[in-house]
């Protein structure tokens, strides 16, 4: 299954943003890759300073329980300081509809 989604940098965290990216714990893949997550990418608009994260999943609903183990949360607190947050931590996210694929 593909998912995409946008998120938001605060402006000017790009660089820093790309960095702990760059540095993405081994913890951290491990986890996307345990829970069915593959194929994942992150576009950034510099316009808008949007994010544009796409990934192909095994299972929507196993992938979902990610978001509940520790080193996702230390993650997202991880990441909180560069980009816009719900209270919890975790990014605000937008869902995509796929409207035209073609392989």
């Amino acid at each position: 299954m593909r998912k995409a989604f946008k998120m938001k940098l605060y402006p000017g965290m790009q660089d820093e943003y790309r960095k702990r990216h760059s540095e993405l714990w081994q913890e951290m893949k491990d986890m996307i890759h345990e829970y069915g997550g593959s194929n994942y990418s992150i576009f950034w608009d510099p316009e808008t300073d949007v994010l544009f994260g796409y990934i192909e999943v095994k299972d929507e609903e196993r992938y979902a329980q990610s978001a509940d183990t520790e080193i996702n949360r230390k993650w997202w607190d991880f990441m909180a300081p560069v980009m816009e947050t719900n209270p919890d931590n975790s990014p605000v996210c937008k869902d995509l509809e796929l409207l035209f694929h073609l392989d």
